[in-house]
């Protein structure tokens, strides 16, 4: 049985940089995830809308369950459906480039109304943030938090983070993250990079009541033990409820962050066993 911890947790962005996996090669290996022992703690195969045309060449059956990120934004949504062919579609993820907040509803409203699956709208890093999040929950969609990526200013600082936590929580929308944030625990490798678990506890810490500034040191903390010990305590009921509202990160290395939990104590070890080492990161 896989722990609540980590079901459908990883969501397979290996194309994404600085992954960058080949098309066909990525199929393959996520066709390899979906049959392995690891296979619940493994979310869609995640392709971008302008890829889905060589994605049916690839996988001309179209097995492959998909979350499909449209750069465009909500415009091009009918566009991405259409070449979507019959390829199960588990959720959208939509980036606003430079749309204002005002125009968010209508846009979204005719999104939901296009498809069943999930809608993932990414929350901008900058003042409309606050107006976008509003809008999320009424339109029943969901945040899509950029938490890092390949340079230093891609990362957000734990105050900038803590607070977009801090806001869904209170909205009760839930939320994914993506790039950069494969590993377990807060670290610095070259740069600072937020730990998964890290984020997970922040949102334990949003749900009690903690401030901004409590959120913030809970993503500061770099005791992997200590955080470790905070998780394996929370218990499966309590888990099941956080990953509710934080319910997946894009990843382009399935094999890093089982092998970091496993080794934390958190996975059983068969879990993390015979698996490619795939690509650090990722940055969907």
């Amino acid at each position: 049985m896989t722990p609540p911890l980590v079901a459908g947790l990883l969501d397979d962005a290996a194309m994404f940089p600085p992954g960058l996996l080949p098309l066909p090669q990525a199929v393959r290996a996520h066709a390899g995830h979906r049959t392995a022992a690891h296979s619940a703690a493994v979310g869609p195969l995640v392709v971008a809308a302008p890829a889905l045309a060589e994605l049916r060449g690839a996988d001309p059956a179209g097995t492959a369950p998909l979350a499909v990120t449209v750069p465009a934004g909500p415009a091009a949504v009918p566009a991405a459906l259409a070449e979507l062919g019959g390829f199960p579609l588990r959720a959208l993820e939509i980036p606003l480039p430079d749309r204002d907040p005002g125009e968010l509803p209508e846009a979204l409203r005719r999104v939901r109304g296009s498809t069943d699956a999930e809608v993932f709208v990414e929350v901008p890093r900058d003042d409309r943030r606050a107006a976008v999040l509003a809008a999320l929950g009424p339109l029943g969609c969901r945040a899509k938090f950029r938490t890092g990526g390949v340079r230093a200013d891609l990362h957000p600082g734990e105050a900038e983070l803590a607070a977009a936590v801090h806001e869904v929580v209170r909205l009760d929308v839930p939320f994914k993250a993506t790039a950069g944030l494969h590993h377990a625990v807060r670290g610095s490798r070259g740069f600072e990079e937020h730990g998964f678990l890290n984020i997970l506890l922040a949102v334990d810490a949003a749900l009690r009541g903690g401030s901004v500034a409590d959120l913030a040191a809970v993503l500061a903390d770099r005791d992997a033990p200590g955080i470790a010990a905070r998780v394996a305590a929370l218990g499966e009921e309590r888990t099941r409820e956080l990953r509710a509202r934080f319910t997946s990160f894009g990843t382009c290395s399935i094999a890093e962050p089982l092998a970091e939990l496993a080794a934390l104590g958190l996975l059983p070890g068969h879990l993390a066993t015979d698996l490619p080492a795939n690509h650090p990161g990722a940055d969907s």
